[in-house]
């Protein structure tokens, strides 16, 4: 479906440019449907255009008429004006794709016409390597059609989840922070590796490996990590005792708390976000 449409990005950031590799690299639509225009960064839009040949221009130059997803890729404080400029060049038909951290559905839906068809997205970081785990949330007014042509959009950056709009705020704490968990978790294994006189580069390596490991078996055999735990711990094994050492530090709450306090601050920068724009 992909291969017969035109899309624009809004914005030519880092998030802007996982996605134009993604679609690039998965050969998913041809590099002249892809339009890239930001604010005054010319220099970057020579950038993105030599590094993937795409078309680049100045907002005023893009073929509206023609393009059937416009993707907001700025940053969240400039979405009211993002979507101000647009508003009276839309056709019903046409989509506005957000990825800005704490813009709903509702706000973009304020700001356009009546009948807009909109769509809310979050990637996490893992989208440069087209791994990610990608939330979208359809608007009230937007086609089942269109949903599906977002998610094969993203799909080109990793999985891609249909949510519930209510449900943005825990996904956030599961996988928009998610990674940085694990990184502080493998921090700290690598600390005690080379603490006890293994080489950084090698148990970095190692530490990566075993998560990557572990995840790919949670998503290979379908099992509950609580089944594929018990499985690998034997009674007063080594798992055992590093579990125990888990528990007795409340390395189990510290994860939930992790999870809750990221998405009661999503939830927050949300409010706090459409509370100065709509003031502004």
């Amino acid at each position: 479906m992909l291969e017969n449409k035109m899309i624009a990005f809004l914005g030519a950031g880092s998030m802007a440019e996982s996605m134009i590799s993604g679609v690039i690299t998965a050969e998913r639509m041809p590099a002249d449907q892809v339009y890239v225009t930001n604010k005054s960064n010319a220099f970057r839009l020579d950038e993105i255009r030599a590094k993937y040949d795409v078309n680049t221009m100045p907002q005023s130059e893009l073929p509206f008429e023609k393009i059937d997803l416009f993707i907001l890729a700025m940053k969240p404080k400039g979405a009211e004006e993002a979507l101000r400029s647009i508003k009276d060049k839309m056709k019903p038909n046409q989509v506005i794709l957000s990825v800005l951290a704490g813009i709903t559905t509702e706000f973009m839906e304020e700001h356009l016409n009546t009948g807009q068809q909109v769509v809310r997205v979050m990637p996490n970081t893992s989208s440069m390597i087209q791994e990610s785990a990608t939330a979208v949330v359809a608007g009230k007014n937007t086609s089942m059609a269109n949903v599906e042509l977002v998610k094969e959009l993203l799909e080109c950056m990793g999985e891609v989840y249909i949510i519930d709009e209510d449900q943005m705020d825990v996904f956030t704490g599961l996988a928009g922070s998610g990674p940085a968990y694990f990184y502080y978790l493998m921090e700290n294994m690598e600390r005690v590796g080379v603490e006890k006189g293994m080489d950084q580069e090698t148990v970095r390596k190692i530490v990566a490996q075993t998560i990557f490991g572990a995840a790919k078996m949670v998503l290979e055999k379908e099992e509950a990590p609580t089944s594929l735990r018990e499985k690998v711990t034997s009674p007063n094994g080594t798992t055992a005792s590093g579990l125990e050492a888990l528990r007795k530090y409340k390395g189990g709450e510290a994860i939930s708390q992790a999870v809750e306090h990221a998405a009661k601050r999503s939830k927050e920068i949300s409010e706090e976000l459409e509370g100065a724009l709509v003031t502004s």
